[in-house]
């Protein structure tokens, strides 16, 4: 990855969990910004960021916190960036660039359109990278090397507001991420295939597991096989975050879910009628796609996927 040198003299962070505290420790470690505010509704999270010492001032005030930032980060539950968006807008300095985290974008976007009046870069983003941990503490440097982020500008024929595009572009190659433009609601399209919707079957099916959990005598939890480990790390995920995701993008997620319980039922029919070739034929394509994750570099091929690394 390259070092661009500082692209944001001054940064504002608002929300210091997973992916605020990655950004703010991502940056300060490969040096492409200077000092770094962070504001957060939590007075118990303003607490720990400043044990932690990563960041130069910390608020509760947001607009205070973003008036003389280069660079605002919102890293909060998308339902709540409308709100926060109404309050920062004004309070910017001209020429400063705003950008958000969250998993949905159409609504961002609309947001930021509603608000912005001209003096500021408004570019909504996605980091296509998490864990299912939360808070302060949570968030580390690495989380977006050789990750996704996809950015979608809002339409602009502005030859300054491309060169924001571009400086915030350089700002998360900076870190190891990969870029990608896309429209806001295709966007939102993909990321109900490939997340929304994944997180939503693991709701679910913990969820149903729990319920049975007294009819088999906790043998659910003593016998859970890795697939359904994997689900309850999935629906260990921030529930308020995940409320939101699935209201703010309800649309994409129902045409998805929809799909999929199509898909379901022929899976159903198959193995009621003994269909296995069916079966074998649908097994094979999946493992290719798994493949083909691997082979991207998305997900790594190593026993455990890879998470027993440095264990004794």
């Amino acid at each position: 990855m390259s070092n661009p040198g500082i692209l944001y003299p001054k940064l504002t962070v608002i929300g210091c969990g997973l992916i605020g505290g990655s950004v703010i420790r991502a940056a300060r470690q490969h040096g492409v910004v200077g000092e770094v505010t962070v504001a957060d509704a939590s007075e118990a999270h303003r607490a720990r960021v400043v044990e932690l010492g990563i960041a130069e001032h910390v608020t509760g005030d947001i607009a205070e916190a973003v008036k003389d930032a280069d660079l605002v980060v919102i890293a909060t539950p998308v339902l709540s960036i409308p709100e926060i968006a109404a309050q920062v807008i004004p309070a910017m300095k001209p020429g400063a660039t705003l950008t958000d985290v969250g998993s949905t974008k159409a609504n961002v976007a609309e947001a930021f359109r509603a608000q912005d009046g001209g003096k500021i870069f408004a570019i909504p983003g996605h980091p296509i990278a998490g864990t299912e941990q939360s808070g302060p503490d949570s968030g580390f440097p690495e989380l977006f090397e050789g990750r996704w982020t996809i950015l979608t500008p809002l339409d602009s024929d502005d030859e300054h507001y491309a060169a924001a595009v571009a400086r915030l572009s350089a700002f998360w190659r900076a870190f190891g991420a990969q870029v990608e433009l896309m429209d806001e609601k295709h966007h939102d399209l993909v990321l109900a295939v490939v997340s929304h919707l994944p997180h939503l079957i693991a709701y679910t099916i913990v969820g149903s597991a729990a319920d049975l959990e007294n009819v088999t005598e906790n043998e659910v939890i003593k016998y859970s096989a890795s697939g359904f480990r994997d689900f309850t790390r999935i629906a260990a995920s921030d529930p308020t975050m995940w409320r939101d995701i699935f209201l703010a993008n309800k649309d994409a997620v129902l045409e998805m879910l929809g799909r999929f319980t199509e898909d379901l039922q022929a899976m159903s029919r198959a193995i009621r009628w003994g269909d296995a070739d069916t079966l074998h034929a649908h097994f094979t394509r999946t493992r290719a796609i798994r493949r083909g994750i691997v082979a991207a570099g998305q997900e790594s091929a190593l026993p455990n996927f890879g998470r027993d690394r440095g264990k004794s």
